[in-house]
């Protein structure tokens, strides 16, 4: 009995440290979103169709808040080391490089881009995708570290609901200029009528 006390002593001291060590990166990968979705909210509102609506000295009462909270946030540094063998290395070397290739293109192609971000996003996607599956890059993706799919997952879905927000951002501004030109036309011919 008395040799059996350490041993179970040391197997519950083990099996409790390694709990405690996971739940500390996991409560660190939580602050690394965290901040990831602050700094995306931040950015939307600095770039909302409201802040246009605004007077002038709010809008820069509200950029010189958000610049302050953009700053504070960014003062935030946790990191999460993933271990991986060279293989995965390399796969996430190649995954990165290609998203990276995508998005250097959206300047030139947005909606193709977009396209190519689905399919890709898609890649990582365990449900069913609604749209065509990039098989290479899944094959990539499949040979990087757990943790770093559910992070090239994020960084695709953060991407994708930038297009989205940009998309939206334009729409407005194209009916906005619309009914400008529209009254514009309009003050123009009751000049000349």
């Amino acid at each position: 009995m008395f040799f059996n006390l350490p041993f179970s002593y040391y197997s519950f001291l083990r099996a409790a440290a390694v709990y405690w060590v996971e739940a500390l990166r996991e409560a660190a990968t939580a602050v690394e979103q965290e901040k990831e979705i602050l700094l995306e909210m931040i950015h939307s509102i600095q770039n909302s169709q409201d802040m246009r609506q605004i007077s002038d000295g709010e809008r820069e009462e509200l950029n010189l808040t958000a610049n302050r909270l953009m700053g504070r946030t960014l003062t935030v540094e946790v990191s999460v080391e993933t271990i991986r063998n060279p293989q995965q290395q390399e796969s996430l070397k190649h995954a990165t490089r290609i998203i990276d290739e995508v998005v250097s293109k959206f300047l030139d192609d947005l909606g193709n881009a977009k396209s190519h971000l689905m399919s890709l996003y898609s890649a990582c996607s365990s449900e069913v995708p609604s749209g065509p599956v990039d098989q290479k890059f899944q094959s990539i993706v499949i040979g990087c570290a757990l943790e770093d799919q559910k992070k090239i997952k994020r960084r695709l879905e953060t991407l994708l609901r930038n297009i989205e927000n940009s998309d939206k951002a334009i729409k407005l501004l194209e009916h906005s200029k619309g009914a400008g030109s529209k009254t514009l036309q309009q003050n123009a011919e009751g000049k000349f009528n």
